[in-house]
């Protein structure tokens, strides 16, 4: 029997899963979960064999979840199931864990053909996500400026799209927010913007977010921008 767990911040995608593997005769769903946190606590209690893990959620998200688990319980295989499916999602959430990506409009045949194949070890990967990825090697890296991010500066970076102060990012992350300031600094220099609100701006231009969220449209995220980079002196 594979054991898997359900990690999505909708609790009718959630619901939705469920009702799907009910089906199975191969397939359990031993728990469900809405963070990144909740993740990583039930996988090092529960150790199920597939935790099926969306990207965008509350506090540290997908990305950072996906690096804890694959480092303390790699004996949990990560399938990725995210409606963030172009790139540097797929290539980075592969390098820090993931066993399998797949797309949220994928069909329930390729669904239950995915979970069992990262189940068995095997790598698994959607048709467009190959195709993304394809054309990322293609084009010699790529044609989003969010390529050139490493996978701690995306984390940052969709933290501070979402509005995040850095005292949370830093708590999430479990870092100091000196190390936020320095990730910022970096994440501006190689996207060559200056403000979080370019940043949003840029991240809807290249399919990383469907909207710019209100909290960097007001002042308040860009207020704190502005006040607390140490552009002089970044640090890892």
């Amino acid at each position: 029997m594979i054991k898997i767990l359900i990690v999505d911040d909708h609790q009718l995608v959630r619901f939705g899963l469920k009702s799907l593997f009910k089906g199975t005769l191969d397939i359990e769903v031993i728990g469900d979960v809405g963070t990144g946190e909740e993740a990583i606590e039930f996988t090092r209690e529960h150790h199920p064999d597939v935790v099926l893990m969306d990207i965008r959620m509350p506090g540290i998200g997908g990305l950072e979840a996906t690096r804890k688990i694959a480092r303390s319980c790699p004996e949990s295989h990560i399938l990725v199931v995210s409606s963030c499916d172009v790139e540097p999602f797929p290539s980075i959430l592969l390098e820090v864990g993931a066993t399998g990506f797949l797309s949220k409009g994928s069909s329930d045949a390729e669904m239950l053909a995915a979970v069992r194949a990262v189940a068995s070890g095997e790598k698994y990967l959607s048709s467009n996500v190959v195709e993304t990825i394809n054309q990322r090697i293609q084009n010699g890296g790529g044609e989003s400026p969010f390529n050139a991010l490493s996978s701690k500066e995306l984390q940052a970076a969709l933290m501070l799209i979402s509005g995040k102060k850095n005292k949370h990012i830093a708590e999430s992350m479990y870092i100091d927010t000196k190390t936020v300031c320095s990730y910022r600094y970096r994440i501006y220099e190689k996207l060559h913007i200056t403000t979080d609100v370019e940043l949003a701006l840029l991240a809807v231009h290249y399919g990383i977010i469907d909207d710019v969220p209100m909290s960097i449209i007001d002042g308040d995220v860009m207020s704190e921008s502005n006040t607390d980079v140490d552009v002089s002196t970044p640090k890892e």
